[in-house]
């Protein structure tokens, strides 16, 4: 019999003990910055709380505060915090076995996790590369799309996130993360528009012709392009979603140019955007897909699928990979994404977002119609974005920052987005139930009014 949910924490509404940061809170801040490098965690007057404990929807701090977690940690939750399945799975896998050699003397379950990858991905005959992080299954598509077509120049995207290790930071285009590291960065990328929703059709048009004309002309240090890397719906940029017809025109250019096409889904894919693939709900025909956050339900594992036809230019190992990595394959990372993907198919998770991601979308409209600085609420299935803006009508720099500053002590976890810190990003877990989802909106609304 399938363990359910424990009836409260996990489906509470918030209940703050302490104002946000708690002494508890406030001690391990000081701790954290007297051993952690100064770059990682952001440490201020309001910020951050430490957990202690998550289920479902909700995370409960040092200091006894319960919250609703309107991030899903990331994206990861999707199914929830600590989905009974999944920790069931890992603790039986712990007692068997921690770790095996991935691509030495494999643990059984790793073939099991690929299986699976395979039956679910869009191709008739699929391989994989299974990894750790995000950023590492965009290493091994990178990798994978230049073995494919000789051609290592790439196309990506404005406001593109796709990670930060030095392969993947390469396509991600955001100033603050790529000045550091500008000179060792890959000099082959061209960033094209990325027309939202909400843009004209010439937006679109001048985005396919600069993909066009890089396809023409090659990247700027003269190399011949092979790649487009792409996500679905921008996350990290503020959740923008596509101009209708965008994706499926990009696909048709590119593969009339022989280039491989790279869905980044890490964030997107697995029921996130209410479909398995957000890649095929939004009309992308990828070659390669990359997939992580929601696939461990809080295990890190991440994998690149794609056709055989496009991994096979890999070389068969000779015993010496040369793409590996020590915890790839990992025992306990596999059992995990293996259950998450039985559940998503039992419990139809992609469904229920969709039917939840409607019904949140469209009562944050309602509760946000005519809010001051409010200049669009957007999104797909349970990914969504509230854009704000000045008294002018221009993006408000930082004050998304601000609402999810103010929302700690309201009992709500979320997270800024956009480069400016402009936009509030939503990405729950579909256990929310209706009682947090309209909690959710009541006191955002007053919140983003409040605010400025």
């Amino acid at each position: 019999m399938t363990a359910a949910f424990e009836p409260r924490f996990g489906s509470l509404l918030p209940d703050i003990r302490e104002y946000p940061p708690g002494e508890a809170s406030l001690a391990l801040a000081d701790r954290l910055k007297s051993v952690e490098s100064r770059n990682i965690t952001h440490v201020g007057t309001g910020w951050p709380v430490f957990w202690e404990e998550a289920r479902g929807a909700n995370v409960r701090d040092v200091d006894g505060n319960v919250y609703i977690d309107l991030t899903g940690a990331f994206g990861v939750a999707l199914m929830g915090h600590a989905h009974p399945d999944v920790t069931a799975a890992v603790r039986a896998q712990s007692e068997v076995m921690l770790h095996g050699m991935g691509d030495v003397h494999p643990p059984s379950v790793k073939v099991d996790l690929q299986e699976r990858l395979c039956a679910l991905a869009p191709w008739d005959d699929t391989r994989v590369i299974l990894a750790s992080t995000g950023s590492e299954a965009v290493e091994a598509a990178l990798k994978t799309a230049q073995l494919k077509t000789g051609r290592p120049g790439i196309v990506a995207f404005e406001g593109a996130y796709h990670g930060l290790t030095m392969g993947a930071l390469a396509v991600t285009d955001r100033a603050h993360f790529r000045s550091p590291f500008e000179e060792r960065l890959y000099k082959g990328v061209v960033f094209a528009p990325y027309p939202g929703a909400g843009s004209r059709g010439k937006a679109t048009k001048a985005s396919l012709a600069a993909v066009r004309a890089a396809l023409e002309a090659g990247a700027p240090n003269g190399d011949a392009i092979g790649t487009v890397i792409v996500e679905p719906v921008q996350g990290r940029a503020g959740v923008r979603v596509p101009a209708d017809g965008f994706l499926a025109a990009l696909s048709e250019l590119a593969h009339e140019a022989g280039v491989v096409i790279i869905a980044d889904e890490i964030f997107t894919g697995l029921g996130r955007c209410g479909a398995t693939f957000a890649s095929e709900r939004m009309g992308l025909e990828p070659d390669l897909v990359c997939l992580g956050k929601a696939l461990g339900g809080g295990m890190p594992v991440s994998a690149c699928i794609g056709s055989h036809e496009v991994m096979d230019a890999w070389p068969a190992s000779s015993g010496e990979a040369i793409h590996t990595s020590t915890f790839l394959g990992h025992p306990l990372a596999c059992v995990a994404a293996t259950t998450v993907l039985d559940v998503m198919q039992r419990d139809q998770i992609p469904a229920r977002v969709e039917r939840l991601g409607t019904a949140l979308l469209a009562s944050l409209r309602g509760g946000l119609s005519g809010t001051a600085g409010v200049a669009e609420v957007r999104g797909v299935g349970l990914m969504i974005g509230i854009q704000l803006t000045d008294p002018h009508g221009a993006p408000s720099e930082g004050r998304a920052v601000r609402v999810a500053e103010a929302a700690l002590a309201a009992g709500l976890i979320l997270l800024p987005a956009g480069a400016q810190g402009d936009v509030v990003e939503l990405t729950p877990p579909a256990t929310l139930t209706g009682d947090q989802a309209a909690y959710t909106v009541r006191m955002l609304s007053s919140l983003i009014q409040e605010v400025w």
